[in-house]
């Protein structure tokens, strides 16, 4: 069979399963067990795949289409210029989340202070948010934190292949918790909480909903459970004037922003993803002497 014709076989199968996708991620899965680059493999079209090389690509392609993710499948995911190593310990890198670390990014890189700038990172799951902030602005001092042990273990590793495990400091346990005692305040914090409604997890792709943790997704009845946490608690852990950006889902950027003014952060805004859905809340703490 030809590199085009096991493509096109793959697209088949997977666009019968419900992949929406289904011709992007069989051009991606061949690349993955050919490893040859996917544009590369497009203009070879007519070549000749091996035997064993088109059996392992059926089976993986057969395993796609139990909807297991393909980041699972081919083990990593890609993140603004980073491969990140993705397992079902911590949820799968997306764009919408790359949105959010180059907004945290910018805000970082306006601040001016007499000593490394400072980075939280809530719920750091596989650690791409900090590995992207500590890439881009090498100056800064990064806390990253993961209640999950297994998901603190896999940031771990991605922190290693990033070269980036001992500027990092990687704290296990309850943000909220932990905050209390770490004696410190911060610049930006940045996270991507779980902000699902619990009732609607059992409607969300089969890939989020069987293969992302539950601890990552469910955000209470109306999904916004750890962002009141976040209004209330979160100022203290600012410098006067520092930046808070977080992720959110479709259809809660107006209740957000109530609630963040109703706690007296400023400059409340709403960024839209790459898709033109709000996306990104970014509220401030308000400088010294105010609130």
């Amino acid at each position: 069979m030809t590199i085009r014709g096991a493509i096109e076989e793959g697209e088949a199968t997977l666009a019968r399963a419900g992949v929406a996708t289904a011709r992007l991620e069989g051009e991606l899965l061949l690349e993955h067990v050919l490893d040859v680059p996917r544009l590369r493999l497009i203009l070879r079209g007519s070549e000749t795949i091996g035997d064993a090389a088109l059996r392992d690509f059926r089976i993986i392609t057969a395993r796609r289409a139990t909807r297991i993710p393909l980041q699972h499948l081919v083990g990593w995911a890609p993140f603004l210029g980073h491969r990140i190593v993705s397992t079902r310990d911590a949820l799968v890198p997306r764009p919408e989340t790359e949105q959010l670390a180059l907004l945290a990014i910018d805000r970082l890189r306006r601040v001016e202070a007499p000593r490394p700038r400072r980075v939280l990172d809530i719920g750091t799951g596989t650690g791409c948010i900090t590995i992207a902030i500590a890439s881009e602005v090498p100056d800064a001092e990064c806390v990253a934190v993961e209640l999950s042990p297994d998901a603190a273990t896999l940031a771990r590793i991605n922190l290693g292949r990033a070269n980036l495990g001992r500027r990092v400091e990687l704290v296990e346990g309850d943000a909220f918790e932990i905050l209390k005692t770490l004696g410190r305040r911060f610049d930006c914090i940045v996270t991507n909480p779980p902000y699902i409604a619990s009732a609607e997890i059992e409607g969300l792709d089969p890939e989020v909903r069987d293969h992302d943790p539950r601890l990552a997704l469910d955000g209470g009845t109306d999904g916004l459970d750890f962002h009141r946490r976040l209004a209330v608690e979160a100022r203290g852990w600012l410098e006067p004037g520092g930046w808070l950006l977080a992720e959110f889902g479709d259809g809660q950027a107006a209740a957000l922003s109530e609630m963040f003014a109703r706690a007296g952060w400023i400059e409340i805004s709403v960024e839209k993803d790459l898709s033109l859905r709000e996306r990104v809340l970014i509220v401030r703490a308000p400088p010294r002497g105010n609130g």
